[in-house]
């Protein structure tokens, strides 16, 4: 129980006072977490006048369930330092107040895999993410040592990732889009292209088209990272990826579950010896049975060939 003293909406305060995301905030109210002068307040609109007494409870808000880990995790690489999964789609990463299931960090602790501290027990080891539908390669950092290193790499961009997507209209060339991002003001779980966001940089290549000439699987590389920015960037170009009905493109219900995004190679320095390491994640089976559906196959592989793709990022771009 705390006075605060702050005025203006509910949710807006917590966030700050908290110091958490707006969108754990909200779920922490909407679940009922919260009184205001006695009375449980589950709407994030409510206007706090100043001097209210607010009561919460953090603690069984963030109190987890006992999940069962039913399910493994391919690991791609794995020393004293290191761990490099192929994360499987519909798998979050890391714990947060809105999540209602095991996620990675669930199952790293399953397996009890050192991890590094420096992003908080709720995200042990994680240095970087990816969203929930998409699979691939994503790196786990086992000491402070190695995650201290890795997060500058990701700040210098010698640890990087191409990504393999299935679109919807092929693209007319190989393009580097070059437009800012911010939360879509009309809705809260989209991004938009915005002059006033964050700088943001993709390039995309294209790879080989379907039988019928309809979709292309290209291959993407990111030189900033934010949220959504592969989907934002596609969108403004008008291209979605198949399965992205959030972003634009509508598959018939049960013929497309997720969208179809991997991130294929993941490369970095090894924290400790100063080797540059390439690593490649397989195809997981959803992703694949697409692409036998739609492509000839032997095209496919061709193309996705790690040498040829990031030579050809290296040469185009």
């Amino acid at each position: 129980m705390e006075f605060i003293s702050q005025s203006g909406r509910v949710d807006k305060v917590l966030q700050q006072h908290l110091k958490t995301t707006r969108n754990q905030v909200e779920h922490f109210i909407k679940e009922g977490n919260i009184k205001v002068d006695g009375k449980v307040v589950t709407k994030c609109g409510y206007k706090l006048k100043g001097g209210e007494k607010i009561e919460y409870d953090i603690k069984k808000a963030e109190q987890k369930k006992e999940y069962k880990i039913d399910f493994d995790v391919e690991k791609l690489y794995e020393d004293e330092d290191i761990l490099i999964i192929n994360k499987p789609p519909f798998l979050t990463v890391h714990p947060a107040l809105s999540v209602k299931e095991p996620t990675l960090v669930d199952w790293l602790k399953k397996e009890d895999i050192s991890l590094s501290t420096i992003s908080g027990k709720e995200r042990h080891g994680i240095v970087h993410r990816i969203d929930k539908q998409t699979s691939g390669a994503l790196v786990i950092a086992k000491n402070n040592e190695a995650h201290l290193a890795l997060s500058k790499q990701l700040e210098d961009k010698s640890m990087g990732r191409y990504y393999l997507a299935i679109i919807d209209t092929p693209l007319k060339d190989n393009i580097i889009v070059e437009k800012s991002i911010a939360r879509n003001r009309k809705n809260r779980l989209k991004m938009a292209i915005d002059e006033k966001g964050r700088v943001a940089k993709s390039a995309f290549l294209k790879l080989t088209t379907s039988k019928t000439e309809k979709s292309e699987l290209i291959a993407a590389k990111l030189f900033t990272g934010r949220t959504h920015q592969i989907r934002v960037h596609l969108n403004a170009i008008s291209r979605h990826i198949l399965g992205d009905d959030l972003y634009g493109f509508k598959s018939k219900e049960g013929k497309i579950k997720r969208v179809m995004l991997h991130a294929y190679i993941i490369y970095l320095v090894h924290p400790r010896n100063n080797k540059r390491i390439v690593v490649k994640a397989p195809l997981l089976d959803d992703f694949r049975e697409v692409l036998e559906k739609k492509f000839i196959m032997e095209r496919v592989y061709e193309k996705i060939d790690v040498d040829y793709i990031i030579h050809s990022f290296d040469t185009i771009f």
